[in-house]
């Protein structure tokens, strides 16, 4: 019951983190807090670890069971992760522009 949710979730995260550039009031500067670049690289990281456990299932490398076990808390770390990154540059978008 809980991993169709989770999947929803990380669903819903991904597809706001990918089409963010793509909304009004979001706009490309020099300044990026090291935090994000930090969070980018265990979101990619974590990302893979979710893919390699679905290609050891598929394989047979991992049971059934153990994958059930290991996935929804994979993807629990990933969606904390992407509500972290969203954090963060909401907090960043609120911030007056330091340009002037």
């Amino acid at each position: 019951m809980i991993e169709p949710l989770l999947i929803l979730a990380f669903g819903i995260l991904t597809a706001a983190f990918v089409t963010r550039p793509f909304r009004s009031g979001w706009a490309l500067t020099g300044f990026e807090d090291p935090r994000v670049a930090d969070l980018e690289a265990r979101r990619d990281s974590k990302f893979r670890e979710i893919k390699d456990t679905e290609a050891d299932l598929k394989s047979g490398k991992i049971t059934r069971e153990d994958f059930d076990q290991v996935n929804p808390e994979l993807r629990s770390e990933a969606i904390l992760i992407l509500e972290e990154l969203d954090r963060i540059r909401a907090d960043a978008d609120r911030r007056p522009d330091e340009n002037g």
